[in-house]
């Protein structure tokens, strides 16, 4: 591909040095990266969010920037609501959950209008990390009424999907609404996923509708972009 931009040779040649460092190890710091690229800092950090994008490196608060290397990428159509375990489960790989919080809440006026509940309805929030070949990859929070689900009835062994865990209980939904863009990470999510903050994440929060008028859950989850790949197969009206 022909170079045709400062910019353009700025990338080709950062991923040139980032293909020669083994997965693991460390960039040099970005005063002493940009010195030797001949750019300035900021140009340098811009450059970098591509790589970031594609899962190549990783920015750690505090501990600098690390190569990780090509990653399997988890794939999912929309038009089907699945979970993280499903999609890993059909490209044999494997996850695993950590930083698993369980909460009592009161309904905010954002969550009446998600959930359809009154304001102060006691609801159940649980928040959790998933992680794919031992890299956090997705920062998950589903928030349901606690009369629909009590944490006494989460098991020992929850492997991280309410979704999956709902459908084994027998309350299969029957609709789910489903929103995905793109979001600057806030900093409770840069540091479960172990990225810096304001870097761009995949947002997909989703209400689950157990019938018409019954939202089960509402589910907000970050993903580093370039784990996942979220797709819609649309239907040509002829």
């Amino acid at each position: 591909m022909a170079v045709n931009s400062p910019f353009q040779k700025l990338q080709a040649d950062l991923g040139v040095l980032i293909s020669t460092i083994p997965a693991g190890e460390r960039l040099l710091s970005e005063p002493k990266l940009a010195k030797q690229l001949g750019v300035s800092r900021a140009t340098l950090r811009e450059a970098m969010r591509t790589f970031e994008t594609q899962g190549l490196i990783r920015r750690r608060q505090g501990a600098g920037t690390f190569v990780v290397g090509q990653v399997p990428v988890l794939e999912s159509g929309l038009e089907v609501l699945e979970s993280i375990e499903t999609m890993a489960q059909r490209m044999g790989m494997t996850v695993s959950v950590k930083d698993f919080r369980v909460e009592q809440v009161l309904a905010t006026e954002k969550q009446i209008q998600k959930l359809n509940v009154p304001l102060e309805t006691p609801l159940i929030r649980i928040s959790r990390v998933m992680s794919t070949n031992k890299r956090p990859a997705a920062f998950l929070v589903d928030t349901l009424p606690s009369d629909f689900l009590s944490e006494d009835e989460l098991p020992d062994k929850f492997r991280g999907s309410v979704l999956d865990f709902l459908i084994a209980r027998g309350d299969s939904p029957t609709m789910a609404k489903i929103a995905v863009n793109a979001r600057s990470a806030p900093s409770y999510v840069a540091k479960a996923l172990e990225i810096q903050r304001g870097d761009v994440l995949l947002r997909l929060s989703s209400q689950l509708y157990l019938d018409a008028d019954q939202v089960i859950d509402y589910s907000i989850g970050y993903f580093l972009p370039g784990y996942f790949n979220f797709h819609v197969l649309g239907r040509v009206h002829l």
